[in-house]
């Protein structure tokens, strides 16, 4: 019988946003302390951790110290400074995702040809240091433009239709890839062990704001035939395994209308598409990321019940203090469970929060979360 002194790990988090908070909440149900490391003090990880570090992401004194005070160290980010923590891991301390695998995806450029050389199909694309109309007409429309780095919640990347969109171009190293007319957007969350074992989530369907390219309604499961879901998540694990790494990875898709499942982008850290496990699933995403990164078991991914998610995103316009409105109508609806994040500040389109809905139909459940999407508002103080 395995015995574990308590607590089993300290576990250190890069980033104190909404996914770091979550983690550090499912850390405390299995016996484990978390340390922050975020430049905002108060962050919204950092409140239910209790202890953080207030630094950048790129300092290296300060990454430094959090991995000599934490048995292991994790992410919630991608934008921070990989070299410094493949020198931590190179002296021996448990970083995962390894930081070899965070530096190759924070590339969009190098993620892509990791994906071609592995076999894994994906969009045509080409690399596009210095973007220009004539680079795009060359390329041909419709097409889209990724910044290669920084990209985040629909930032960095600019879908040009026509030589009409060439304004909206991203002064920046780029790659451009075709535009995929996708049938569906899709999602697969996989998490990997210390020792090789995966497990997969059901596959779930993302429907994004128009223009903004940020994630507006989840639908879990996706509505998709029983063996499309399948090969998704083959291809899922197929891709998760040729990038190596532990923990979990979110892997997101097109299906386009023939039928072919194309991998768009892949996060090596838990996902915008996986926070309904909290409620619908046996383990969620952000406990078996723990699990992971610790060594413990895999959970069931098993799905327990439909849903429907919504991100809770800042008014347009609406900036300071938050102020919520609709909530306890929305509460007041069977099946809705919210999720603030403790910012302190709203802006537009800001990630402040999610709103799972659960039902015995996934129809009904899509209902319930377009009511609660009109329900809910979240504005600022600041606004006149």
């Amino acid at each position: 019988m395995d015995v574990f002194p308590l607590p089993i790990a300290r576990i250190g988090i890069i980033g104190g946003g909404q996914l770091g908070r979550m983690m550090a909440k499912a850390a405390k149900r299995i016996g484990c302390n978390c340390v922050v490391l975020d430049p905002t003090p108060g962050c919204p990880a950092g409140q239910v951790a209790g202890h953080q570090i207030v630094g950048s992401y790129h300092d290296p004194s300060k990454l430094r110290e959090l991995a000599e005070s934490c048995d292991v160290v994790t992410f919630d980010i991608e934008d921070i400074d990989a070299e410094t923590l493949i020198q931590l891991a190179h002296e021996g301390h448990n970083i995962h995702p390894a930081p070899t695998v965070l530096a190759l995806l924070q590339d969009k450029l190098t993620q892509k040809r990791a994906l071609v050389a592995a076999g894994i199909p994906t969009a045509a694309f080409e690399s596009m240091p210095e973007p220009s109309s004539a680079a795009f007409a060359a390329f041909g429309y419709p097409l889209v433009q990724k910044a290669c780095r920084g990209g985040y919640d629909g930032r960095g990347v600019a879908i040009l239709k026509g030589p009409e969109d060439d304004a909206m171009q991203l002064p920046v190293p780029s790659l451009v890839e075709r535009f995929i007319p996708a049938e569906k957007e899709l999602a697969v969350i996989v998490a990997r062990g210390l020792d090789g074992d995966h497990r997969c989530y059901p596959t779930v369907e993302m429907c994004f704001r128009p223009g903004k390219n940020v994630l507006d309604l989840l639908l879990a499961p996706a509505q998709i035939p029983a063996e499309v879901a399948a090969a998704a998540e083959r291809l899922a694990v197929r891709t998760v395994e040729a990038l190596g790494g532990v923990g979990i990875f979110g892997v997101e898709m097109f299906l386009t209308h023939d039928g072919e499942l194309l991998v768009n982008e892949v996060a090596p850290r838990t996902h915008n598409s996986g926070h309904h496990t909290i409620e619908a699933n046996v383990t969620d995403q952000f406990e078996q990321h723990l699990r992971a990164i610790v060594g413990l078991p895999l959970g069931s991914t098993e799905q327990l019940c439909p849903a429907a998610m919504i991100n809770l995103l800042g008014a347009e316009g609406h900036h300071g203090r938050p102020v919520i409105r609709g909530m306890a109508e929305a509460l007041a609806i069977p099946g809705v469970c919210i999720h603030l994040y403790g910012k302190a500040a709203t802006a537009p389109y800001r990630k402040m929060g999610h709103v799972t809905i659960l039902s015995h139909d996934i129809a009904q459940a899509r209902q319930q979360a377009e009511v609660v999407r009109q329900l809910i508002e979240i504005s600022g103080e600041n606004h006149p």
